[in-house]
C-alpha cells in the first residue's frame, strides 16, 4: 500500500463524504523535508464531523486521524477541512 492509500485509509476515521488528496512532493525537490524522505500533500476533506467546529479543531482531528504518518512519512500537509453544509 502506498502512502496516499495509507492516508486515505487513516482518514476513514473521520467518516468523510469526500477526500481529495494531491501529492505535491515533486514541487519541493531540494527542500529539507524532501531530502529527509517526507512527502508534501494538499488535502481537501469533507466530513459531517466538522460541523460546528472551528478550523483549528478540524485540523487537530485530521492530524489525530493520521497519527504516526505525521511523524515521518508526511513532512507537510495543507488542509482544507469542511462540513457538507459549507459546500
Amino acid at each position: 500500500m502506498d502512502l496516499s492509500e495509507r492516508i486515505r485509509e487513516s482518514l476513514a476515521a473521520l467518516d468523510p463524504r469526500s477526500v481529495e488528496l494531491f501529492d505535491e512532493s515533486g514541487r519541493h525537490v531540494g527542500h529539507a523535508g524532501a531530502a529527509a524522505g517526507g512527502s508534501h500533500f494538499r488535502l481537501r476533506v469533507v466530513s459531517p464531523r466538522f460541523t460546528g467546529l472551528e478550523r483549528l479543531e478540524r485540523h487537530r482531528m485530521v492530524y489525530a486521524a493520521l497519527g504516526p504518518l505525521m511523524r515521518r512519512e508526511i513532512h507537510a500537509l495543507a488542509i482544507e477541512a469542511v462540513a457538507p453544509d459549507e459546500l
